[in-house]
């Protein structure tokens, strides 16, 4: 069977960039958004038959190789990334094997939703790493989440694994994946003028060319190593990582919108010098997504806070705070969330907050 060249074309960025040791190490795995489907004879209806079924990648268990939309016995499964997906049931995995560059950070970027009512989670594994994603919490009304995770490869190939750790009453309930993709991150460096890595958040994972969404990066319990580089997730709940393609983003390409309210916190360790005075500026704003409501940011750098209220009317309208701020250690934290809960406008069941942008610390001589 032919591969189509919108999967050819990834695989070749990917395999290029090893060769010539240039950090080009992004798009889909291959057959990474399911479109390549099975032989009809390595199906039995929706199901999976064999672990190499499914072109590219190997599987155990109960998984089904599934077209979205309505399902038999009433169900609907959202695939917002294409046409196809595939479903882990009980205890069921989908693996594929990688070559990567030792010591890099790289990101997996990938849509994954819960199909039933039951508590699912979504493992991810590179090992020795893991983490498990709770699929319990819907970050938008009709599925279609997209989440990343990240990794550092000690070994010039690894295999990548998501299983269904679950064991549900009904065997074919379980996460729905409908594509992944693969970054090489860019180790963050300090900029002129500032002690705040990535503070613009221009450095993140990959965005799926046909997603609206933005991307959910999951708390530190989740992903130890941190697809934002330079920062660290350390809240209950994901941050979403937006493009100025879909939302309103302040400066340059990308930004950060806290979803979860005080469940939605990021952070940075920077150095300092103990009795120093040091200035931290920062902009706030709406995404222009439908976010509306009274927004407030609080920010933390030392032993000094500031509370920053930014009422949206969704229109994307952004302000710029700073305060001082005296360190009293050689590496001081600074740390921002939510005040409040927001859910949009006309869809309630949607979760968004406000917008920060160009974090900046200086010296304040």
């Amino acid at each position: 069977m032919a591969v189509p060249k919108a999967i050819v074309l990834p695989l070749l960025l990917i395999v290029c960039g090893a060769a010539l040791g240039a950090p080009a190490y992004e798009g889909y795995l291959r057959n990474g958004n399911f479109e390549v489907p099975p032989k009809k004879t390595d199906m039995k209806k929706t199901v999976l038959i064999g672990k190499t079924a499914l072109p590219e990648w190997e599987t155990t268990g109960f998984v089904e190789y599934i077209a979205g939309g309505p399902q038999p016995g009433g169900m609907y499964f959202p695939v917002a990334h294409g046409v196809h997906a595939v479903r882990l049931g009980n205890e069921a995995t989908i693996s594929q094997r990688l070559k990567v560059k030792p010591g890099s950070l790289y990101a997996l970027t990938f849509g994954a939703s819960r199909t039933c009512a039951q508590d699912e989670v979504l493992r991810v594994s590179v090992p020795p790493q893991s983490g498990d994603l709770p699929l319990q919490t819907l970050y938008n009304s009709f599925g279609g989440d997209v989440y990343a995770w990240a990794f550092v490869p000690t070994t010039s190939e690894v295999t990548v694994t998501f299983h269904n750790p679950g064991v549900q009453e009904d065997p074919a309930c379980g996460p729905l994946l409908d594509a992944v993709a693969i970054k090489e991150l860019v180790p963050p460096m300090y900029t002129k003028g500032n002690l705040v890595k990535n503070g613009g958040f221009e450095e993140g994972p990959h965005r799926l060319v046909n997603s609206t969404q933005g991307v959910l990066l999951p708390p530190k319990q989740e992903d130890l190593i941190s697809p934002l580089p330079g920062w660290i997730i350390e809240s209950l709940k994901a941050v979403k990582f937006i493009d100025s393609k879909y939302f309103n983003v302040p400066f340059g390409q990308a930004a950060i919108e806290l979803v979860a309210g005080k469940e939605s916190a990021i952070a940075q360790v920077i150095r300092t010098s103990p009795g120093q005075t040091y200035s931290l500026s920062f902009v706030v704003g709406d995404a222009k997504n439908d976010c509306h409501g009274s927004m407030m940011v609080e920010a933390f750098a030392a032993r000094d806070t500031l509370k920053v209220p930014h009422t949206s009317v969704g229109g994307g309208h952004v302000k710029t705070a700073s305060f001082k701020f005296k360190a009293v250690e050689a590496r001081t934290r600074i740390t921002f969330f939510s005040g409040y809960y927001h859910t949009k406008k006309a869809d309630i069941g949607s979760l968004c907050g406000p917008v920060i942008d160009e974090v900046v610390v200086t010296h304040v001589r």
